[in-house]
């Protein structure tokens, strides 16, 4: 009995740690307000009427994230020809994604949720060994600001496919 009160101790507590749950298909997606590499401020109600490829990934110059972010890059003409906005989010500062971005020449804004804040609100929050990072996790957010679809299984090699496989549906 004293195991299983710890196991349910051990489950709330990491629920209110790490997050909440990924958000669903046809849920509204929280706005936020963020961050990217320049300062400058990116809130998701800017980009209502365009269709967002928002990507949250755990970490700037990591070989999964930059796999990830340059197959984005490369795929990034075709992603905009289907109207998507791509917009990457990580905990790390803004001056660490200007480096990643200028290193590995991002057309994109990388935005800096240093406060975890959005990756909670759309449960991207994870952990690895103890440490915090976000979750490989891509939302497709459609034009009003609804979750079209959520990419939980994300292949960093080959994701800008994953997404225009989708949009082909």
């Amino acid at each position: 009995m004293k195991w299983l009160f710890s196991i349910a101790f051990i489950l709330a507590l990491s629920t209110l740690l790490f997050g909440g749950d990924i958000l669903k298909t046809g849920s509204k997606a929280p706005d936020f307000e963020l961050p990217d590499s320049e300062g400058k401020i990116h809130r998701l109600s800017d980009y209502r009427g365009k269709m967002v490829a928002l990507y949250f990934y755990p970490k700037d110059f990591t070989p999964g994230c930059t796999a990830e972010a340059c197959n984005l890059r490369d795929n990034y003409d075709a992603l905009q020809k289907k109207g998507l906005v791509v917009l990457g989010v990580s905990f790390d500062k803004p001056e660490k994604h200007k480096a990643f971005k200028e290193k590995y020449q991002l057309p994109f804004p990388l935005l800096s949720d240093t406060t975890k804040s959005v990756a909670d609100k759309y449960g991207a929050k994870g952990t690895f060994t103890g440490f915090l990072f976000a979750k490989r996790i891509t939302y497709l957010i459609d034009e009003q600001g609804n979750v079209l679809h959520v990419f939980e299984k994300v292949n960093a090699g080959n994701h800008a496919q994953q997404i225009l496989d989708f949009l082909e549906k």
